[in-house]
């Protein structure tokens, strides 16, 4: 069924619209709906968004091995890459394993910390330490994923 009448004109009492009976009147008040941020922006919220390195720090209890395993499980970088984090910890006490939004940089540091002992040292007792720092722009891995490409 078509609809349009015989003579190709639209019924206008088909179309749910202001338009469709001959009375045009104006509603008598607009309304305009704000929608509510679905949470209330904080302080916090910017630092959550600027980025955040997480720091290997150096000791004395764990291997090379170790620390390459280590980074290429949790950060899936390379062994290039990985040999590369463990020098650099090794002979600077520290190094930028990634650099990222703060709540992947916690979470990045929580599994450092339960990543659990050296099987190839006696001594080593526990994971390595790990600690979160806000990056400063100029850090050479600011813009770059765990594999050290931007």
């Amino acid at each position: 069924m078509s609809q349009f009448q015989d003579d190709n004109q639209a019924d206008p009492a088909q179309f749910d619209t202001p338009w469709a009976s001959d009375s045009f009147e104006t509603p008598a008040a607009t309304a305009t709906r704000v929608r509510p941020s679905i949470r209330p922006e904080t302080d916090d919220d910017e630092g959550l968004l600027k980025p955040w390195n997480v720091i290997l720090l150096d000791d004395d209890h764990h291997t090379y091995e170790y620390v390459m395993k280590m980074v290429m499980s949790l950060f899936g970088v390379d062994i290039t890459r990985a040999f590369t984090i463990a020098k650099t910890v090794d002979t600077d006490g520290r190094a930028i394993c990634l650099t990222t939004h703060k709540e992947l940089a916690e979470l990045k540091v929580d599994q450092i910390h339960g990543f659990g002992p050296d099987p190839l040292m006696s001594e080593s007792a526990g994971s390595m330490s790990a600690v979160l720092e806000p990056a400063i722009c100029g850090d050479d891995d600011e813009t770059k994923g765990p594999n050290n490409k931007p």
